[in-house]
């Protein structure tokens, strides 16, 4: 029953991915009203980005493991095959709800600075950011936190072998996957990135230097290879081993500043979620060196103070009061969000309700608020779209939230040699010069300075949702800047519309984030709209689609589970 929901799935999120590209003259051939409906189970679901390690996950909760267990198995099986956002060269956040202890933690696995990084490693002979030099080489890597992540979690809270685990994983790694029409043209339009590293171009181009094409067959020796050291000695041989020597070998080759003693220093942290309260549900989410929790709920206590279900989903009114929600908090962002080890985040401060309060009577709902005019407020008295999120529930009430990343898709594009491993990119998510922006538009200042050690901030927003005491939504999205937003808008949707949860990730979204003073918008806002948006003096944008959300709501004693339609490949894998 599994796999025929699983291929249903996949068919549905590709038929709806349709709504979002340019309407053909002949006119759809079928009813779409009848395809926003969710997955259905009872005993357990996984919903990510790719169906091949949904069903990975899925086949670990009907084999007895737990949510854990399968979130371990699903992250990395997407470093297979969704090698330009899952990783074992990355890091990220979990959320686990353990339904025995009636508790939830945050566990941090997001990358570390490096000793060897320093506050102007980045800067050229004029003062001014080398792009290409943070974003693209070597010495954009911050050590990985994935594998130590993963291990962390299942040692702790899940119940199988990490040999087990690791299984499905490096088969395919070793025997190959198929080569989709996404995957073909996500290769193709780096292609230029890839013929710059040997080891890459090894892997992701044929032997003529031509992207792979749809329907071939992509084996990844090195990396199954990887896997398998995993698997016989943990984490160790992934930060004293084997692998760690080659990816430090390689390093030190190109003049990386990572080395053995960087890897042997990475720690996982484990804390409380960071605490909302919304109409009558408590949200946890992840705390800071992550944004995103401190700010949808921040988002969240201004809106509570408005009629947000009146005001209709996606009308002007309601799209003016989520920008001018949106824009205060990401200029918090900018001076206030950092790692909590370096800098003492006020986050009490920023999710107070007196706070939202005080924002709250400085939005006008006739006129938008120029951006010049916002800035950080005083609270105490754009990360790559290629991040990915899976969202697991198990038979016996755990969950598990994920969001892990490389940063730009494939992270620099630079693969440790003899591993397979792609390399992340996260050292431009600090600022490398405080007041400039990075590549997304996002601002930083001292907070995210570059400090040996470090984490970089992340927009990164895992999150639950619980009502009466359990579990109701979790949820989580890539995007980068707009992650933060995406997650806003799903739990407004399920909340105050009402939706269903294929119908709140498959509506239109819109995003601001408050420099540059824009207010972007997904097609599918209908011109009218746009018009009296305009009217009120709002910048309108329409943009690419924003975010791929992985949700699964808990009602009436079942799951309902939903991958958004945004990205193809995606689904939602339920027993």
């Amino acid at each position: 029953m599994s796999s025929r929901r699983l291929f249903i799935s996949s068919i549905l999120s590709c038929l709806l991915f349709g709504l979002f590209a340019p309407a053909q003259e002949s006119g759809p051939i079928f009813d779409y009203d009848s395809l926003f409906h969710p997955v259905v189970g009872k005993k357990g679901m996984v919903t990510s980005q790719e169906v091949l390690a949904s069903q990975v996950g899925l086949d670990v909760l009907k084999q007895g493991g737990n949510a854990v267990d399968a979130a371990v198995a699903v992250g990395y099986a997407l470093a297979v095959t969704l090698p330009k956002a899952g990783n074992l060269g990355g890091g990220g956040f979990m959320l686990v709800y353990l339904a025995g202890e009636n508790k939830t933690v945050a566990i941090n696995f997001r990358e570390m600075a490096p000793a060897g990084a320093h506050r102007d490693m980045y800067l050229d002979e004029n003062g001014e950011v080398d792009k290409n030099k943070a974003r693209f080489s070597y010495h954009s890597v911050g050590v990985p936190g994935t594998v130590a992540g993963m291990s962390y979690a299942l040692d702790k809270y899940g119940t199988m072998s990490l040999k087990k685990l690791l299984k499905p994983a490096a088969a395919l790694a070793r025997k190959g996957i198929l080569v989709t029409y996404s995957l073909s043209a996500d290769i193709t339009r780096v292609r230029k990135r890839f013929e710059k590293c040997d080891a890459t171009r090894a892997i992701f181009l044929r032997p003529d230097g031509t992207p792979w094409q749809p329907g071939e067959i992509l084996v990844q020796k090195d990396l199954a290879w990887s896997l398998k050291q995993i698997a016989r000695k943990g984490p160790d041989a992934f930060y004293k081993g084997k692998i760690g020597q080659r990816l430090a070998a390689d390093m030190a080759e190109h003049g990386g500043l990572i080395n053995m003693q960087d890897l042997a220093a990475y720690r996982v942290t484990e804390s409380e979620p960071v605490w909302g309260e919304y109409r009558g549900h408590k949200i946890a989410s992840m705390p800071p060196p992550s944004s995103g929790g401190v700010h949808v709920i921040q988002m969240l206590n201004i809106l509570e103070g408005f009629p947000v279900a009146e005001m209709g989903h996606n009308s002007a009114a309601g799209l003016h009061l989520l920008a001018e929600t949106m824009k205060p908090a990401y200029a918090d962002r900018s001076k206030y969000l950092g790692d909590p080890d370096f800098y003492d985040v006020p986050v009490s401060g920023l999710i107070s309700k007196d706070y939202a309060d005080e924002l709250r009577k400085k939005i006008s709902q006739e006129t938008a608020r120029p951006s010049t005019d916002i800035g950080p407020a005083d609270p105490l008295p754009y990360e790559s779209t290629e991040t990915t999120h899976y969202s697991v529930v198990d038979q016996y009430g755990n969950a598990v939230a994920v969001t892990y990343t490389l940063n730009f898709s494939f992270g620099t594009s630079l693969v440790a040699a003899g591993t397979g491993i792609l390399l992340n990119n996260e050292m431009d998510d600090f600022s490398s010069k405080p007041g400039s922006p990075n590549a997304f538009g996002l601002l930083g200042g001292e907070a995210n300075a570059i400090q040996p050690g470090k984490r970089p901030l992340s927009s990164m927003t895992p999150t639950m949702v619980f009502k009466d005491g359990k579990p109701m939504l979790i949820t989580g999205s890539p995007g980068g800047s707009t992650i933060i937003t995406a997650v806003l808008q799903i739990i407004l949707n399920v909340v105050d519309h009402k939706m269903n949860i294929a119908e709140a990730a498959c509506t239109p979204r819109m995003h601001h984030q408050w420099l540059p003073d824009k207010l972007r918008l997904e097609k599918g806002i209908s011109v009218d709209t746009l018009r009296l948006l305009e009217s009120m003096g709002h910048k309108v944008e329409r943009t690419d689609t924003m975010g791929s959300t992985q949700s699964i709501l808990l009602k009436d004693g079942k799951m309902f589970g939903a991958s958004d339609p945004r990205r193809p490949g995606a689904g939602a894998a339920a027993w």
